[in-house]
């Protein structure tokens, strides 16, 4: 039996291939996606998500870095309740949260809508407020013991000049921990001055041009126009500043050494002084391990209010 074959006429177009189905091309770019995000990936499992596992893990046992751990399970949390030290490093870590992110975000504003009014050499200004965001802390917090000497200290002496007798900060129950505040808003207002000039430099102009006819005050067009426009890096900055205050320790460390007492001993420090001084790993990463949880549920409840408070330009 003769096969018959099927032959296109010379001259005629050729027939159209098939369309890619689009599930390759989305299990393509799945996988370059994976690719790009590799290189990042892989130091972040490492050095972050594999120490969390491990805190978990060594939470539940009695390791003092020398004798064969035990488990213990849920011992080292039940450690916690009773624990003085503990819950005064909590207090202190929040209270120096609360107060240092609403001073530095203020401060960094300011600086910010200053530095928008079209000042000449604003890349000087700007890089020489940017520094001490880019100065070791360390190095940062001995220049600041030296401001804060009771006798010839430069704050003191400026006091002084107007017949106030200023405190021995670092040494005061009362004012440590305002001394630490003042420390880290001078330290880290740079950062937040750098995102929100960036956001104020995306601001259409149009938009004020629009509010100035409608009659609108300065204020209002700031209130109406800036701080809405403004509040996706104005969240970005809240977040990151939160985490980074309840994980303060160099400062405290280097000005204080949590005194006097333990009014300026804040959480990470004590999870330092308890792994690393009384080697109690296992109490130690459950201290952490509630940090851990703090800041997550901290960070979820400003991802929560984002929704009503951050507002994108589409």
């Amino acid at each position: 039996m003769a096969v018959e074959v099927h032959t296109a006429a010379p001259g005629a177009p050729p027939r159209p291939r098939p369309p890619t189905s689009p599930g390759r091309w989305r299990g393509s770019e799945t996988l370059a996606a994976w690719l790009f995000l590799l290189p990042s990936l892989v130091p972040f499992l490492i050095f972050t998500a594999g120490p969390v596992v491990a805190a978990g893990v060594i939470s539940l046992l009695d390791w003092n870095l020398f004798s064969p751990p035990s488990f213990v399970g849920l011992h080292n949390f039940a450690r916690l309740g009773p624990d003085p030290t503990f819950w005064s490093a909590l207090v202190n870590t929040v209270y120096f949260t609360f107060v240092t992110v609403p001073l530095t975000l203020l401060v960094s504003l300011a600086l910010a809508l200053l530095l928008n009014q079209g000042l000449k050499r604003i890349a000087v200004f700007r890089s020489l407020l940017l520094l001490p965001y880019a100065t070791i802390s360390v190095a940062v917090a001995f220049v600041w013991i030296w401001l804060y000497i009771p006798h010839g200290g430069l704050i003191n002496s400026l006091l002084g000049a107007f017949g106030i007798d200023g405190p021995a900060w670092l040494v005061s129950d009362t004012w440590a921990m305002p001394a630490l505040v003042a420390m880290s808003v001078w330290k880290s207002f740079g950062f937040g001055m750098v995102i929100f000039l960036a956001g104020l430099q995306a601001i259409p102009q149009q938009l004020y041009e629009a509010a100035r006819v409608d009659g609108a005050s300065p204020w209002r067009s700031f209130r109406d126009v800036t701080l809405p426009l403004l509040s996706p890096a104005m969240f970005f900055v809240v977040v990151t500043s939160v985490i980074s205050s309840f994980q303060v320790f160099d400062q405290a460390l280097v000005m204080t050494n949590g005194g006097p007492g333990v009014h300026t001993t804040t959480l990470v420090m004590y999870i330092y002084q308890t792994g690393f001084l009384n080697y109690e790993q296992g109490y130690a990463a459950a201290q952490s391990i509630v940090l851990f949880a703090f800041i997550a549920v901290i960070t979820g409840m400003q991802f929560l209010l984002q929704r009503r408070l951050v507002h994108y330009d589409n």
